[in-house]
């Protein structure tokens, strides 16, 4: 697999819940069951004791998040390093379920995890594969949405690490409000300048009489 997808393990746990509009739809087991996309295998041990768990390695998940969204490299790396820790893998190379043209394997490495419980699988690998990207990539690329209220979790994949918002939706919304706000410090400018002209000419009409 590749490393994109497993640092998309974070992503998803982290963005479960938008804090500042106060929603959160890690609220069941069939939530955390939707986390693990098309690994089923591994959702079917969850069970209603993970949704708390759950709860907990989200919010250890987005202190990462935000130390490196605020230029702290080393809580960043010292907070993934605690999770690391906690919930270890074993690298394995996996090839059987891929076949090339010729039907021989097509080997990568497979991060296998050996968990006490769904959450323990799901933040081992959540874990793994941030810090994957963290070395590859740079702390800088991990992000928090600009377009409050929302700081959802994004990995900047952009050429020139220019991306600031998790979602062309958001990005449009932030422009969009941008503009407006030029346009009204730009109506309050002219207005302001208007009135100072009308009250210049009313002192120079006084002044004429």
């Amino acid at each position: 697999m590749e490393l994109a997808y497993y640092s998309d393990y974070a992503v998803r746990l982290v963005n479960s819940e938008e804090p500042l509009r106060g929603k959160d739809s890690l609220t069941s087991v069939e939530a955390v069951r939707d986390l693990f996309g098309g690994n089923q295998s591994a959702a079917r041990r969850a069970t209603d004791a993970d949704v708390t768990r759950f709860r907990s390695v989200r919010t250890r998940l987005r202190a990462v998040f935000e130390a490196a969204d605020q230029g702290d490299e080393t809580l960043a790396v010292d907070l993934l390093n605690s999770l690391l820790l906690e919930f270890p893998v074993s690298p394995q190379i996996s090839g059987h379920d891929h076949r090339d043209d010729d039907g021989r394997p097509l080997w990568h490495m497979h991060l296998a995890d050996h968990p006490s419980n769904a959450t323990a699988g799901y933040a081992a690998i959540a874990a793994m594969g941030l810090a994957f990207h963290l070395t590859e990539y740079g702390v800088d690329r991990l992000g928090l949405c600009e377009a409050a209220p929302c700081r959802n979790a994004y990995l900047d994949t952009s050429t020139n690490r220019s991306r600031r918002y998790c979602s062309d939706r958001c990005a449009t919304r932030a422009n969009v409000a941008a503009y407006r706000a030029r346009k009204r410090l730009e109506a309050d400018r002219s207005e302001k300048t208007g009135l100072a002209a009308d009250s210049a000419q009313r002192t120079s009409a006084s002044g004429d009489r």
